[in-house]
C-alpha cells in the first residue's frame, strides 16, 4: 500500500502538470480569433471572369494535352480561363482559347496570390516547397509559398499543379498551432492525437484513477462518517423506545 500511495502521489504530480498544459492550451485556442486563425480575414472574393466567347473545342483539347484524359474541367485562373485535365502523369493546364500550355511558375503564383489576398501589402517572398513541413502538413507537393509583408505575415500556399490556394497561414495560426501541438502532445508533426506518448499518458490517468479509488477506501474509517451515522442511530433508538 505504501508503494501505491507513493506512486499515486508522484504520478499525480506529473499528470497534474499535463492537465494544466491541456487546460491552458485549450483555453488559448478558444480565445484566439478563429477568423484570423483560418486566414478568412485576408481572403478576397474572387473577381468575376468573363467566359471567352470562343474556347478551344473539346475535340482539340486531347491533341493539345497529348495524353489520355481521365477528367476535364474548364475553370477561371486569374484573369483567364484554362482547361484543367487530369492525366495518368498528373494535372495539365492549357489556355482555354489558344491551347497553349499554362505553367504555375513563381511569377504566375505571385499574381494569383495577390488576386486572392485582401490587402494592399506587397509580397515579401515567394518560394517553391518540395518537402512537407509543419506549415504545409499533408498538402500535395510541390506548392508555392507566397508570403505578404502585412502584420500577420499572411502566407498563401498554392498548388503548383492547379494554381489553387490550398491553405492560408497567419501569425495567429502559427501561435494557435503551437497550442494545438501542446494540446495533442504531438511535438513533431502536430497532426496526430493517437500516438504512443498520449496513449501512455491516458494509461497513466487510468492507473491514477484506479489507485486513487483503492486509496480512497483505505483512507476512510467508519468513524469518519460518524456525523452521518450517529444521528441516524439516535433517531432509530428514539423510535425503538416509543411504546
Amino acid at each position: 500500500m505504501f508503494l501505491i500511495r507513493t506512486l499515486h502521489k508522484w504520478v499525480g504530480l506529473i499528470l497534474g502538470l499535463q492537465f494544466i498544459l491541456w487546460s491552458f492550451s485549450g483555453a488559448m485556442m478558444a480565445l484566439l480569433d478563429h477568423e484570423k486563425v483560418s486566414g478568412a480575414t485576408s481572403a478576397r472574393e474572387p473577381a468575376a471572369v468573363v467566359v471567352p466567347g470562343s474556347v478551344l473545342p473539346l475535340s482539340q483539347v486531347g491533341d493539345r494535352i497529348g495524353q489520355p484524359i481521365t477528367s476535364l474541367r474548364l475553370k477561371p485562373l486569374g484573369s483567364t480561363y484554362v482547361y484543367q485535365a487530369a492525366t495518368p502523369s498528373g494535372v495539365r493546364l492549357i489556355d482555354a482559347v489558344t491551347g497553349a500550355p499554362v505553367a504555375i511558375d513563381a511569377a504566375r503564383a505571385s499574381v494569383l496570390a495577390t488576386r486572392a489576398f485582401n490587402g494592399s501589402d506587397s509580397i515579401a517572398s515567394v518560394r517553391k516547397v518540395t518537402e512537407a513541413n509543419v506549415e504545409t502538413r499533408k498538402l500535395p507537393l510541390p506548392l508555392w509559398r507566397v508570403e505578404f509583408a502585412d502584420s500577420e505575415k499572411t502566407t498563401l500556399l498554392l498548388s503548383e499543379a492547379t494554381g489553387e490556394v490550398l491553405e492560408r497561414r497567419t501569425n495567429t495560426w502559427r501561435l494557435w498551432d503551437v497550442f494545438w501541438m501542446i494540446h495533442i502532445m504531438d511535438y513533431t508533426k502536430r497532426e496526430s492525437f493517437n500516438h504512443p506518448l498520449i496513449i501512455t499518458v491516458a494509461t497513466g490517468i487510468l492507473w491514477l484513477a484506479i489507485s486513487g479509488l483503492i486509496l480512497l477506501f483505505r483512507a476512510f474509517r467508519p468513524s469518519d462518517f460518524s456525523f452521518v451515522t450517529e444521528p441516524v442511530a439516535r433517531a432509530r433508538a428514539a423510535l425503538a423506545r416509543r411504546p
